[in-house]
């Protein structure tokens, strides 16, 4: 093996220490500890990025790169860690976690045939371009979360006049509820189980309980950036590995964390949801299932694609099966969303091979896999549970549109297509070069790219979240548009200074974009009709279509005809697609720095005068104590309660006997969220009269039977009765709130 020269070891780890060092010096600027952030790197490092790499090697038959091992190691590391938080949960031992690596690492120390996988040898190196490409995506996408979320959330709020988005602190809740419980129950409703997709909170649970850093630090700190760098990174690995093609997974990687939506006109309205924008801070768990889903990806196309040769990946051989099985059981608690869309892109998988008589039984493995995956999440981790959802057609299409016009739904068809799905144009091309013949690999991304927007639009939730079937699909139709677009630049046959001022072109057009956008100012609201709110965005479509038909007229005119000319025209077009959405996240950014968690976005107060007596209750009571509170209500909204009150169980890191129900799957499948009232009246009148009119006997009845140690007053929401001091000791109190403890 030749000896690295220091200069080119040096030049090949520039773009990684680079990449280090700007995120972590924007971490710091967000106001990160140091200490934190050393003990968070440190439990990155050992505890999930050297145990998944070893077993990752195990599993895939020949190594590719390093970079490869590392990434897709490190998410393996992340799906161990989940069986590996529920065995010590369920043992009691959480503040032993930190020891789940050893089990790990002991076999493949002492094993000779596992020692082998410490220090193995990559016949390929990541071209530096690619590098310093996807180091670019991961570092701007990092200003951009620094920008709409690190700098606009303080880890603790510094006063009463705080802004917080309303699903924060129930994240935080499930976070500070695996801490300490397993299974989770609802964080609000003691005794409730929690029917939901929490593996993402047990991860930042985990993280916590290892590295010793304190939850809040974890959720508003350090997870999300971590998540997002690995999710970049793992979507251009993912790219490289499917197309063999570097650049298609650097292409991907920018198309699914640079480029925001085309419908940015405001940088507030969301019209039919975001991508990445927003909702990678907004919903945490979304960018968890996406670390999950991108390798899953990756695994299912090449075990449909079979054996490859050429500069092509290695396959990974049968250890690709267990690969497979691991990241689709983690990815079914990650996000509901993640197996259906799999499911829907191994079905039309089979339908392609077997309309093109191929082997279709790799495809209908697959299927099964994924079916199987999605019963059991059915059963056991949701119980059946809808969480609201409904099939409702072109629910999220009907507002914007008047009743009886025809015109209408074209325009918000356009629309749609535009804001949502304008990134993935480079499959266009792909299918145009194949007359439609797609291998089962490529039918496999196909599949998942339509199954995700066509579960969105049959389904209806009145929160929207049948959003999330788009995102999973987004997935899989960045890697069939950026595998497109790189197969066009090929055939443009680009000189090397040619792809060079192409590139910069590019990037010009990108900030072009932008500063086009910054100096048109915001678009402002309208009323009704329905479809107005759609108009910014086709007036502005219909305006760069004319400009580039204009430039394009005049570039043929100037050039000529000829097929090389066509094809780079044809290039042009696609690269003008691709990057209109370049000004999503500057405007994004923009907007959260004028309005906290930016004006689309449902804003709650976060008092520090309550999160100071949640944390006094979370430093002074044991894991497994209840809190009663007399606080459930945001707001009363006619004479109801607005239940989605989740402060003191995100900040306590406690089971609360009853906070604010709205959020609990019962309360959703009842029909009665936010504004029922709580399912058990009875409960709920002995959790109130524990403050209105308390009695010996009452406290004593909350202590013995539900575990309630604690009583959590917000003043505001009702003072205490006096009686209360002389049955209870007073912990703590200030302007705000007051912490009673039950005696003994």
């Amino acid at each position: 093996m030749p000896r690295v020269k220091p200069q080119d070891a040096a030049r090949a780890w520039a773009p990684a220490v680079v990449t280090v060092a700007a995120v972590g010096a924007l971490l710091l600027a967000a106001g990160a500890p140091p200490a934190a952030l050393a003990a968070y790197a440190a439990y990155g490092l050992l505890a999930v990025l050297l145990p998944g790499t070893l077993v990752f090697r195990a599993l895939r038959r020949r190594p590719h790169t390093l970079v490869e091992d590392l990434t897709y190691g490190a998410i393996v590391g992340l799906a161990l860690e989940l069986p590996a938080w529920a065995l010590f949960s369920l043992a009691g031992a959480q503040r032993w976690l930190w020891l789940w690596p050893v089990l790990v690492i002991a076999p493949f120390l002492a094993a000779p045939r596992l020692r082998r996988h410490w220090r193995p040898t990559y016949p390929t190196a990541a071209p530096r371009g690619w590098s310093w490409s996807v180091s670019a995506v991961i570092v701007g996408f990092a200003w951009y979360l620094s920008e709409s979320f690190l700098f606009r959330n303080p880890v603790l709020p510094g006063d009463d006049s705080q802004q917080q988005y309303i699903d924060l602190a129930f994240q935080l809740s499930l976070a500070g509820e695996a801490t300490h419980s397993f299974p989770l129950d609802v964080p609000q409703a003691a005794g409730e189980p929690l029917r939901y997709h929490w593996f993402g909170f047990a991860h930042m649970a985990a993280a916590s309980l290892i590295s010793g850093v304190d939850l809040p630090t974890v959720f508003f700190r350090l997870a999300v950036p971590a998540l997002c760098a690995l999710a970049a990174l793992a979507a251009a690995v993912t790219g490289w590995r499917i197309s063999a093609r570097p650049y298609a997974g650097a292409l991907a990687a920018a198309l699914m964390f640079a480029i925001g939506e085309f419908g940015f006109e405001n940088g507030v309205r969301q019209l039919f949801g975001t991508q990445a924008t927003f909702i990678v801070w907004g919903s945490p768990s979304m960018t968890y299932s996406w670390v999950l889903l991108l390798p899953l990806i990756a695994t299912a196309a090449g075990l449909l694609r079979g054996p490859t040769d050429g500069d092509a990946p290695p396959p990974f051989g049968r250890g690709g099966w267990a690969l497979l099985a691991l990241l689709l059981l983690a990815s079914t608690g990650a996000k509901a969303s993640s197996a259906p869309v799999v499911a829907g892109a191994a079905a039309f998988a089979v339908l392609v091979c077997l309309w093109r008589r191929r082997p279709a039984r790799p495809a209908w493995a697959l299927f099964g896999a994924a079916v199987a995956a999605q019963a059991f999440a059915t059963v056991v981790l949701f119980n059946f549970e809808s969480h609201g959802v409904v099939v409702d057609p072109f629910s999220g299409l009907r507002p914007y549109v008047e009743p009886g016009a025809a015109l209408g739904w074209v325009a918000v068809t356009v629309a749609f297509a535009l804001n949502m799905q304008l990134r993935l144009a480079g499959i266009a091309p792909l299918l145009w070069s194949r007359r439609g013949r797609l291998d089962p690999d490529q039918a496999f991304l196909a599949g998942g790219a339509l199954a995700g927007p066509a579960v969105y639009l049959a389904l209806g939730h009145p929160g929207s979240s049948n959003q999330y079937f788009l995102r999973a699909a987004f997935a899989f139709g960045v890697m069939l548009s950026a595998w497109g677009y790189v197969e066009l630049w090929e055939r443009s046959a680009l000189t090397r200074a040619a792809r060079w001022r192409w590139a910069v072109g590019a990037a010009a057009v990108g900030f072009a974009l932008v500063a086009a956008q910054f100096l048109a100012g915001p678009a402002g609201s309208v009323a009704p009709p329905a479809h107005r709110p759609l108009l910014p965005l086709l007036l502005w479509a219909a305006l760069l279509t004319v400009v580039a038909a204009v430039a394009f007229l005049g570039w043929r005119l100037a050039c000529g005809p000829g097929p090389l000319l066509r094809r780079r025209l044809g290039l042009a077009a696609l690269t003008l697609a691709l990057v209109a959405g370049a000004p999503g996240l500057p405007m994004d950014a923009a907007a959260n720095r004028a309005s906290p968690n930016g004006g689309a976005y449902v804003n709650v107060p976060m008092p520090r005068t309550l999160v100071d007596a949640a944390r006094h209750v979370h430093r002074h009571s044991r894991p497994d104590d209840i809190v009663a509170t007399n606080a459930h209500c945001r707001e009363i909204v006619e004479g109801h309660c607005d239940a989605r009150s989740f402060w003191l169980s995100a900040y306590a890191e406690r089971t609360v006997l009853i906070e604010g129900w709205a959020f609990a799957p019962r309360a959703v499948s009842l029909g009665t969220s936010p504004y029922g009232p709580f399912w058990d009246q009875a409960l709920f009148g002995a959790n109130e009269a524990a403050f209105t009119a308390p009695t010996a006997q009452g406290l004593t009845a909350l202590r013995d039977r539900h575990g309630v140690r604690w009583l959590v007053v917000d003043r505001q929401a009702g003072r205490e009765s006096a009686a209360l001091a002389a049955l209870a000791d007073l912990s703590y109190q200030n302007g705000r709130a007051a912490v009673y403890r039950l005696r003994e």
